[in-house]
């Protein structure tokens, strides 16, 4: 997919949000926070604030037929615990909190492509 493609940030915290909006733009992605009936977002990354209570949430987001990629200040750090983490949750991929630019870029990435 390319870098044009929609975003939809689902981010609560006011000085997150900003800065993942900034990331986002930066690498060329179009960022938005709510999506019109006429569009479908590529990818929709949310924060979970208790992933182990995230089962409703989680579901609601799968309305929009697009891979999510949750980010927690819960999850340990280490690929084999976000790896067991998204399939426990049904998402395409999970980013521990905090996380620099090149980590959220490289989990979009990889998120995109594995719904390709």
């Amino acid at each position: 997919m390319s870098p044009s493609t929609c975003i939809l940030v689902l981010e609560d915290d006011p000085l997150i949000r900003p800065l993942l909006e900034r990331w986002l733009g930066e690498a060329g992605y179009r960022v938005t926070a709510s999506v019109g009936q006429d569009a479908k977002p590529a990818l929709v990354i949310a924060n979970v604030a208790d992933p182990n209570s995230a089962v409703a949430q989680i579901q609601a987001l799968q309305a929009y037929a697009a891979p999510i990629l949750v980010v927690s200040a819960r999850f340990r750090r280490g690929l084999a615990g976000s790896a067991a983490a998204a399939r426990r949750l049904g998402v395409q991929r999970v980013l521990p909190k905090p996380f620099t630019r090149s980590e959220l870029l490289s989990a979009v990435r990889k998120a995109l492509e594995g719904a390709a």
